[in-house]
């Protein structure tokens, strides 16, 4: 395969390949720290389960709504300071400050009933939280898609973003033990309340990171842009539906929207399977007694992939091409799923890292290659239908396919606890639902894998298409 070397102009400085990593780290602790804080929400602040539930569907159920809309908003603007970094600054100030102010709830006092200020209380700050997010992710990704128009490069600044991503991951699963250290705080809703008001601010500033140092496209080459107005709502709806169906039907992104779907789902579906094995299966129930072996296994997976996937990811995709390289991690990652049945052993805790490093390559290759092969189909998309670029709604259509996805793996992962008679009041589970659980934790993800190599298999857009791609683009507009 032909491997090009990348113009030095090309090149992304690594300043701001750190900023926009920055950013993303933002973009991922922001989610990582909910599934916690949403535990408490329960269990700390006596939320019943069913308005819990309507807690965590109707504001994201808006940012479903919002994230096309706002990649369209994104696109189209002109402004002095572009099209992406003030939605990106003010996003992320208003992001943070809102995640501190939602968990601020009133603290339980045995008495006094403060279920339905709280309710209340945190339906409307989620709300602005999830408008904050929407108006920072957005553009955040489509900024990704333009820094550089190098093949490779982009390669090698999505698999900046994902290496810094992965703190997010590392850290996150620790929260919920410092919550609970009594030496810590008094009680878990203090212990959210303050833990709160450190991840909120780090995000403020991580996520402004991206506005201050990265570099936008220049807008002076950009084309067909709609003129965004109160009064041409009419006229930017219609373009609105008119990009959307040009993104839907572009078949090298439905390939990777597809892909996406079956591995993230796939590992979503088995996400919440390793703690129950752990506890019911080494440790026949004794929560106490399995410490913090789950919390490592969290933190060492996201290790893994940051320090040894990503890197070895972005290397191959270099030599072999990044359809090759997402097949080859694929099957890596399912060999490493399989290796699930002998490294839970109840016996030796230490084999649980066993198969960590190969089942590390599916999710550690998925986003940093899935990243940067949609900004290759944001030139084949301007190639077939012109301007304006679409950077921004291409990466809020590719995020609501997989938030939508998230929403039924989660569904669906309860069917399989279900169906395998996991008993949830039970401190100790059945033989055969603790062996049929452990099939499902590989076998999931195995199917999920092979369907998606199947949907990458016809992904056309090499190096060699990519290179052509950009020279007619260059013909057409100028430099990119």
């Amino acid at each position: 395969m032909p491997v090009h070397k990348t113009d030095p102009k090309d090149v992304v400085p690594i300043g701001q390949k750190i900023a926009f990593g920055a950013g993303n780290l933002t973009n991922q602790l922001l989610p990582a720290s909910l599934g916690v804080f949403m535990f408490f929400l329960v269990v700390g602040f006596g939320m019943s389960p069913y308005k819990a539930g309507i807690l965590a569907a109707i504001p994201r159920f808006i940012d479903a709504v919002l994230d096309p809309i706002m990649g369209y908003i994104s696109d189209n603007t002109r402004s002095k300071w572009g099209r992406r970094k003030p939605y990106i600054f003010g996003g992320a100030i208003v992001t943070g400050l809102a995640f501190i102010l939602m968990w601020q709830l009133k603290i339980p006092i045995e008495g006094d009933n403060f279920e339905t200020y709280n309710f209340i209380y945190f339906l409307v700050v989620s709300v602005l939280f999830y408008l904050g997010y929407t108006v920072f992710a957005a553009p955040l990704i489509g900024l990704g898609y333009e820094m550089t128009p190098d093949y490779n490069e982009r390669t090698r600044l999505m698999a900046m973003s994902q290496i810094m991503g992965q703190i997010a991951w590392m850290i996150a699963p620790w929260f919920w033990f410092l919550i609970s250290r009594p030496e810590l705080f008094p009680n878990a809703p203090t212990g959210v309340r303050q833990l709160s008001i450190w991840v909120g601010l780090l995000c403020l500033v991580m996520g402004i990171m991206p506005a201050i140092f990265c570099k936008e496209i220049d807008q002076s080459n950009l084309q067909g842009q709609t003129k965004l107005s109160f009064k041409g709502i009419v006229t930017n709806l219609k373009g609105f539906f008119h990009d959307i169906k040009k993104t839907i039907t572009n078949k090298p992104f439905l390939r990777l929207c597809g892909a996406t779907f079956f591995v993230f789902n796939g590992f979503q579906i088995v996400a919440q399977f390793a703690f129950f094995i752990i506890i019911f299966y080494m440790y026949n129930g004794d929560q106490q007694a399995a410490g913090q072996w789950p919390a490592w296994f969290g933190t060492v997976s996201a290790l893994a992939t940051a320090i040894l996937v990503i890197p070895f990811i972005t290397y191959m995709s270099t030599k072999i091409g990044k359809r090759n390289a997402f097949i080859v991690s694929t099957v890596i990652s399912i060999f490493g799923y399989s290796l699930k049945w002998w490294g839970f052993h109840p016996g030796n805790p230490w084999l649980l890292f066993m198969p960590i490093p190969l089942m590390s390559f599916g999710i550690g290759g998925l986003f940093t290659l899935m990243m940067s092969m949609t900004a290759d189909v944001c030139d084949y998309d301007e190639l077939k239908n012109g301007m304006p670029r679409k950077e921004a709604l291409f990466g809020a259509v590719y995020w609501w396919m997989v938030k939508l996805g998230t929403s039924l793996a989660l569904f669906l992962s309860g069917v399989i606890l279900s169906s395998v008679g996991f008993d949830q009041n039970a401190k100790a589970q059945a033989p055969a639902t603790i062996t049929a659980l452990r099939i499902a934790d590989i076998i999931v993800p195995s199917v999920a894998g092979l369907l998606a190599i199947i949907v990458m298999w016809g992904y056309n857009i090499s190096e060699k298409r990519a290179k052509e791609i950009r020279e007619e683009l260059v013909k057409r507009r100028g430099d990119l």
